[in-house]
């Protein structure tokens, strides 16, 4: 018996890196998860749809920018498996951005990113909030990041976004509280991974000074992240909303 039986969630971003992880954490307590992804246009996007499948879940190509894809996903979810339980809005754009400064960044790319990181997480509670507030519970779970907190030079468009998505978490667990409910944020540090040494030429060299644990974190270490998913999609946090969790080794501290 696992601590989700019976509860569907929707993982947006799902295919690959932490989205996957958290969909196959909520599957594995038991959930009928909705992987959603941009594309799954490539093997490992691919494998991680059939992995979710074989738990009897199901994957949607879902683009989070778009009002008709975000209605379309909790529609589906709906007719599939009859509720919706738990959002995490996981898609964000980071991978592919370059350091650069305030008079360097494209406005182009300033719009793409807040498209993607603020509006899409908009989109996705808009479409599922009906659904929750009809059934009187739900747990709406947004990621965030630790730098919403420190700062990171070069990096103002997304530290911007991710500072949002703390707003946003708070005000619209405000809004919701009388519906029973929760919305909560996990912040993660900056984190060893393909993403992070495409951004940064020698990684090695990434300032752990600040960190009490003194040492970046790896992928492993996310399954700090994970087990916060699992905690704020569980029953046993009932009684928390409007909080940010943070999973960077102590960096920041609050």
């Amino acid at each position: 018996m696992g601590k989700l039986d019976g509860k569907v969630a929707i993982v947006t971003g799902g295919a690959k890196g932490l989205g996957r992880a958290y969909c196959l954490g909520l599957a594995k307590e038991g959930a009928r998860v909705v992987m959603a992804a941009h594309r799954f246009d490539t093997e490992a996007a691919k494998q991680a749809a059939n992995e979710i499948e074989g738990w009897g879940g199901m994957a949607l190509e879902v683009d989070v920018a778009s009002e008709d894809d975000t209605r379309h996903m909790a529609e589906e979810t709906v007719r599939n498996y009859g509720r919706i339980d738990i959002l995490v809005n996981n898609a964000a754009m980071y991978r592919g951005i370059s350091r650069k400064g305030i008079l360097e960044i494209p406005v182009d790319e300033w719009d793409r990113l807040m498209t993607v990181n603020l509006k899409g997480m908009f989109l996705c509670c808009r479409a599922v909030i009906p659904q929750m507030m009809k059934q009187q519970k739900g747990k709406i779970i947004n990621m965030t990041s630790e730098v919403a907190f420190t700062g990171s030079r070069g990096m103002i468009h997304y530290v911007t976004s991710k500072g949002g998505v703390i707003g946003f978490t708070r005000s619209l667990a405000a809004e919701l509280g009388a519906h029973n409910i929760c919305v909560n944020a996990i912040a993660p540090g900056f984190t060893d991974s393909p993403a992070s040494r495409a951004m940064i030429d020698d990684i090695s060299k990434y300032d752990v000074s600040r960190t009490p644990l003194r040492r970046l974190e790896q992928p492993g270490d996310l399954v700090g992240a994970v087990l916060a998913v699992l905690f704020f999609a569980g029953d046993e946090s009932d009684f928390i909303t409007g909080q940010t969790l943070v999973v960077d080794g102590g960096r920041f501290m609050h």
